[in-house]
C-alpha cells in the first residue's frame, strides 16, 4: 500500500499542534515565565505546528500593544527549554515533550495588507457593479 505524499499536516499534527498550544497559553497566562520583556507583554498565539515526527512546536505569536516584536521573540526563545520544562502536565501523553521555538505571526498584517488594498479606488470602482462598462 502507497501512502500519498502531501505537505498538509495529518489530523494527529492538528490535534497535538492544538494541545501545545493551549498548554503554552496556559504557561504564560499563569505567569510562570520570570522575565521582564514576557511579564509585561500580552501574547496571543494563533497557531502551533508540529513537525511530522512531533518533535519540534513552532508557535506564531502575536505580542499585542507592543511595536518591537523581535525583543518579546527574542525573549521567549530565551526561556523555549523552560516552557518546554512546564508543558510537561498537559501534555504527558506525548512519547517526546516537543522542543518549542516562537516566530512572529506575521498573518495579521498580511490581512491588514489584503484589506487595504480591497478598499482601495482603484479596486473598489472594479468591483463595484452599478459601473457600465459603455463608454
Amino acid at each position: 500500500m502507497t501512502r500519498a505524499t502531501s505537505s498538509a499536516p495529518s489530523q494527529r499534527m492538528l490535534r497535538i499542534g492544538e494541545q501545545v498550544r493551549a498548554a503554552i497559553t496556559q504557561v504564560l497566562q499563569r505567569g510562570e515565565v520570570r522575565d521582564p520583556v514576557i511579564e509585561k507583554t500580552l501574547i496571543a498565539i494563533s497557531e502551533v505546528r508540529m513537525s511530522p515526527d512531533l518533535k519540534i512546536a513552532t508557535a506564531y505569536v502575536t505580542p499585542l500593544g507592543v511595536p518591537n516584536h523581535a525583543e518579546v521573540i527574542d525573549a521567549l526563545n530565551r526561556n523555549a527549554k523552560y516552557i518546554r520544562g512546564r508543558l510537561g502536565p498537559q501534555l504527558r501523553q506525548m512519547k517526546y515533550m516537543p522542543d518549542v521555538r516562537f516566530r512572529d505571526d506575521t498573518s495579521f498584517d498580511n490581512y491588514k495588507k489584503i484589506d487595504a488594498l480591497l478598499r482601495s479606488p482603484e479596486v473598489s470602482r472594479d468591483l463595484d457593479p452599478n459601473t457600465d462598462d459603455e463608454e
